[in-house]
């Protein structure tokens, strides 16, 4: 038997005996669910619903919130600087009725992330602008250039600069990047070995949010700065569809949080909507999509949102050191104001 049939078998095996564990719960609609403990945001998003709002609205808004309030420091303007000191942003937007995407990342001058990346999905034939493009788009659409550094960013840049820039994200490069700062060359050196990075679940606390309305128009975004000294031109998980997020109206949306770079490779987003689709609850999902990873890279840090389409929502993490539970925030018609959640890791 392949490795590929293995991991199928496995997921397969995974996802019916979690259904039996975690039944599905009581649930209502309309929904707004986000990662982590962004209270302001969820009650953003939920208020645009409440008004009769689109949830393309609430999602862009509720994220935006966040961006506004630079949200632990990982989301929006004056936070995560790179090797060079400067925040970029990255962010996605996804119609779950039409499967429309937009998305920007490496993001300059511009504080609506989420803004520029619905205008990417409503004003061009694109899903992905970068980069330097991407700020001249947004410039043209009329979103208003800023410095996006503070005195925050100002500091964290310096201090890691006094640091040795420690930490870092290079390998096989000369000098020794883990005591040296670059610039850098390409080394191989004779013996490879692979270091151990100590976990900042500080580093990159994306926002992700998912919003379905009481007719089950559903709706994604993310948001962030990204990984904080990140090389220049990284781009992690958040604006990349099926990885950052995904939604689906006829099965359900996911949102993920944490390591990007190892995240990425596995689409968790997509494979916990495809769970659902194929009848997993929530929880069941997104704990399947944290195994997937997990069995790889057992020590990445990292979380992820689920709900279905009828409003049942769950919740996964994987347990490190310093990250053994998780919290999210919910609003929907039982809860009043909106309800911080918890899951713990495994």
């Amino acid at each position: 038997m392949s490795r590929f049939e293995k991991d199928r078998m496995f997921t397969l095996l995974l996802v019916y005996l979690l259904t039996l564990v975690f039944p599905l719960g009581h649930a209502s609609l309309p929904l707004v669910i986000n990662t982590w403990p962004f209270k302001n945001a969820t009650f953003t998003a939920w208020s645009v619903l409440q008004s009769g709002g689109s949830v393309l609205n609430a999602v862009e808004k509720g994220c935006a919130c966040c961006e506004t309030e630079q949200c632990d420091g990982t989301v929006g303007y004056g936070g995560s600087p790179d090797e060079t000191g400067e925040t970029t942003l990255d962010a996605m937007i996804m119609n779950g009725d039409t499967m429309e995407v937009g998305a920007v990342a490496d993001l300059r001058r511009i504080k609506n992330a989420i803004g520029v990346a619905r205008a990417v999905m409503e004003h061009t034939e694109h899903t992905l602008l970068v980069g330097e493009s991407a700020s001249v788009f947004a410039e043209n659409m009329g979103f208003i250039a800023e410095d996006l550094t503070t005195n925050k960013s100002l500091n964290i840049f310096s201090q890691w600069l006094k640091g040795n820039c420690q930490p870092n994200y290079r390998k096989c490069v000369s000098p020794d990047p883990s005591e040296y700062c670059g610039p850098y060359r390409p080394h191989v050196p004779l013996l490879r070995t692979t270091l151990e990075r100590q976990t900042n679940i500080h580093s990159h606390d994306t926002i992700g949010m998912i919003v379905i309305d009481q007719n089950g128009h559903m709706a994604a975004g993310t948001s962030t700065n990204g990984l904080t000294h990140k090389v220049p031109g990284r781009v992690g998980d958040s604006p990349i569809i099926g990885a950052g997020a995904y939604v689906d109206s006829s099965a359900g949306g996911a949102a993920a949080t944490g390591d990007g770079d190892v995240m990425m490779r596995f689409l968790p987003s997509y494979l916990a909507v495809e769970l659902m689709r194929a009848g997993a609850d929530p929880t069941a999902a997104c704990v399947s999509a944290i195994s997937r990873i997990k069995r790889h890279h057992s020590e990445f840090f990292g979380a992820i949102i689920c709900a279905n389409t009828t409003g049942h929502y769950g919740a996964a993490c994987n347990k490190v050191p310093g990250f053994s539970q998780f919290h999210f925030m919910v609003s929907n018609p039982e809860t009043n104001p909106p309800a911080l959640k918890s899951v713990d890791c495994f």
